[in-house]
């Protein structure tokens, strides 16, 4: 994979705004309109200085007349992408954009995430857009938005049972066939002839964890058709890592410590594989997601032996381009549709491609400007020199 490929998983969302010379410097409004300075020279250039100026500050009184964008993300332990990378990105998007915005993070608390929309709707937000702890908390939330003439944006995690009027992510079950062909490779590439292998599945609760399995499932089934074994298969509660490392462990003792690769649902649940792993001296291929510092670490290293890319700052711009066509009453670009399993509804979709990495491919998601050589390099020089990153 090259910079080019990452480029070309582009999501073609564009901002068609007129407010490009609007500016916020803060996360819950827009500032003042763009400012022209007259020059000294004579009284025409002073006139033309204030209309500039007026016209500036009656483009950002639009903006902010529209209402605001209410953002809750889902918490800070299961990848820390949600705070390093989509705050940021929402942040920078609807700040260039002139669009009032408040980003708040649930902190995995279903409670929480329901007081800050109650606050949010409250204070003004006409676009509220989440990323649910599960369907049937996320649906209330909706449900209670649309009433208030609010509109809403699944953001990452498609909302079973929801009102959104638009889901924004990335081709979540081509995240897991990554991954299977993932595993598949790098335990063909080790030789190992009848893998036994672990699934370390994500959130039970999350659509997203379920597309996930379904695209893994599709690549591993055939394999455990043909002489592989599946030792074990299960799901961590909230994609809690912590208790992803005791299940994963758990897993290892009852098998003996005989297996021969992971499928861990993202890198977080990978690394706490890992930590299992190097416990008991044991060094495997292990699968994950999101493209971590820690993951990139981990494949440079060679404890992992692959991850999935997702350009985060794609979705993100698709995510608040939707969010500010919805605040202008406008229909938000998309890509097609995903089924609601449970309304059967078409829900509008736009939605991204992820990219497998291995260990070749590092360079690239540095280069792409996801991560800092130097984040990645930190302990890991040596193993950055080898692979070409400085």
């Amino acid at each position: 994979m090259r910079k080019s490929v990452l480029g070309a998983a582009a999501v073609a969302s564009v901002f068609t705004l007129a407010l490009a010379a609007c500016g916020s410097d803060n996360s819950s409004s827009s500032s003042g309109g763009a400012t022209t300075t007259a020059a000294s020279s004579g009284a025409a250039t002073t006139a033309a200085g204030t209309a500039t100026t007026a016209a500036g500050a009656a483009t950002t009184a639009a903006a902010a007349a529209a209402g605001k964008v209410g953002v809750i993300l889902p918490d800070s332990k299961s990848s820390v992408r949600w705070e390093t990378a989509d705050r940021k990105y929402l942040s920078d998007a609807f700040t260039a954009a002139g669009v009032q915005f408040d980003i708040q993070n649930a902190e995995g608390d279903k409670t929480k995430m329901a007081t800050i929309a109650d606050q949010m709707i409250t204070s003004g937000a006409k676009v509220l857009m989440i990323v649910n702890l599960d369907s049937e908390s996320g649906a209330a939330i909706e449900k209670k938005a649309t009433a208030a003439g609010v509109k809403t944006i699944d953001y990452d995690r498609l909302t079973l049972g929801g009102d959104a009027s638009v889901y924004v992510s990335f081709d979540n079950e081509k995240v897991g066939e990554l991954q299977g062909d993932g595993l598949i490779k790098c335990l063909t590439d080790k030789g190992v002839a009848n893998a036994r292998v672990v699934e370390l599945n994500g959130s039970p609760t999350d659509n997203n964890a379920t597309l996930f399995k379904k695209g893994y499932d599709s690549k591993l089934d055939p394999k455990y058709a043909a002489g592989w074994t599946k030792v074990d298969d299960q799901s961590v509660p909230d994609w809690d890592n912590q208790k992803g490392g005791q299940i994963f462990e758990q897993m290892l003792t009852a098998a003996g410590g005989k297996i021969d690769g992971v499928l861990a649902a993202n890198d977080g649940l990978g690394n706490a594989a890992i930590q299992v792993l190097k416990k008991n001296n044991l060094q495997l291929p292990v699968t994950g997601q999101d493209a971590t510092v820690q993951g990139l670490q981990n494949i440079l290293a060679g404890d992992q032996c692959m991850t999935v890319y997702k350009a985060v700052k794609k979705e993100a711009d698709a995510a608040s381009a939707a969010a500010i066509a919805l605040l202008k009453g406008q229909t938000p670009q998309t890509t097609g549709t995903v089924d609601d399993t449970q309304t059967q509804r078409k829900v509008p979709a736009s939605l991204a491609t992820p990219v497998a990495i291995f260990k070749s491919d590092v360079k690239s998601v540095i280069d792409d400007g996801y991560v800092t050589a130097a984040d990645v390099c930190k302990g890991y020089e040596t193993q950055c020199q080898a692979a070409g990153i400085s």
